[in-house]
């Protein structure tokens, strides 16, 4: 009989007498937050972990306890950094069953990347879409890219026009929730782009944690825009790091692909659409629509200045 599993179900609950040995998973910022509870909760159970990280003196002392992972330098505002790393992958050879993509910024100040992107678009949607990219020739058959979005897409969907608010007035959630459509509807591209090939891609709603530093732009002013937004009906709950790395650790390797493959979940399970007075659950029709997640692709190819195979 299969477990249920839902909001309050942790790491630990999802993964309880598996055995993953043989597994290997790559995963982006693993120093702190759900990167590091991802990477602990893969590693007690016998997963090859590659850990991706900006300061890997920061990531080496979090993860002392899980020892046997291995770290590689990744900076996601630097396209760079990203071409490095994604070589360095290749270089060490090993196929990869997983790639977690969950480093990411939010709702912070606004600035530009060493590229010149607009800081939360190029970190959270450009170094993750050429990084996975990249390293695509590394997925084996069975293989999953499970990206960490937010409910955060919610707020507005992607601007195809003015991707760097070059135009456009800067809101830090406004620009959060432009991301984080870009996040899914980038997993909806490369899912359909490499489903014959039997890799699947998803993307997902953590929940909302306050214990990360992912909150680390947060004023009280910031804040009381989130609240503000709740008349759309339910009130935001919090979870804990493991309760909210619960869902990554789910798409990733508990959930069946064909049940997850290019859609949006949160709370350990496939997300319904979301409706009017229903607060930030569910998902907005235009973060699963298939143009604009083409059409995006299309842009970032652009302003990476790379083009990946797979079909038009």
């Amino acid at each position: 009989m299969s477990k249920t599993f839902g909001p309050e179900s942790t790491t630990d609950d999802l993964l309880d007498g598996r055995d993953l040995t043989g597994l290997h998973a790559f995963i982006t910022g693993v120093s702190s937050g759900l990167g590091l509870e991802t990477a602990r909760a893969l590693a007690a159970r016998g997963a090859r972990i590659t850990g991706a990280a900006r300061n890997l003196d920061k990531a080496r002392e979090a993860l002392s306890r899980s020892p046997g992972v291995k770290l590689v330098a990744l900076d996601l505002a630097s396209l760079r950094s990203v071409r490095t790393c994604a070589d360095a992958l290749h270089a060490d050879g090993a196929p990869i069953d997983v790639v977690i993509a969950n480093a990411g910024v939010m709702a912070c100040p606004q600035g530009k990347t060493v590229d010149g992107f607009e800081t939360q678009f190029g970190i959270n949607h450009l170094g993750h879409f050429l990084l996975i990219n990249r390293i695509a020739p590394l997925l084996r058959q069975g293989s999953r890219v499970v990206v960490v979005s937010s409910a955060a897409h919610h707020f507005t969907d992607v601007d195809l026009d003015d991707p760097n608010f070059e135009r456009t007035p800067y809101q830090e959630f406004l620009s959060y929730g432009r991301s984080e459509t870009a996040n899914i509807l980038f997993a909806v591209e490369f899912d359909r782009r490499h489903k014959l090939a039997g890799v699947r891609a998803t993307a997902l709603h953590p929940g909302a944690i306050a214990e990360t530093e992912l909150v680390r732009h947060m004023t009280p002013a910031l804040a009381a825009q989130v609240e503000g937004s709740e008349e759309r009906g339910a009130p935001i709950l919090f979870k804990t790091i493991p309760q909210g790395a619960a869902t990554t650790v789910w798409a990733a390797v508990v959930a069946s692909a064909d049940d997850v493959g290019g859609r949006y979940c949160e709370d350990c399970d496939v997300a319904g659409a979301a409706v009017d007075g229903g607060g930030f659950a569910g998902v907005r029709p235009y973060a699963l629509d298939p143009d604009r997640a083409k059409a995006l692709w299309a842009l970032s190819e652009q302003m990476v200045r790379e083009q990946f195979g797979g079909p038009a």
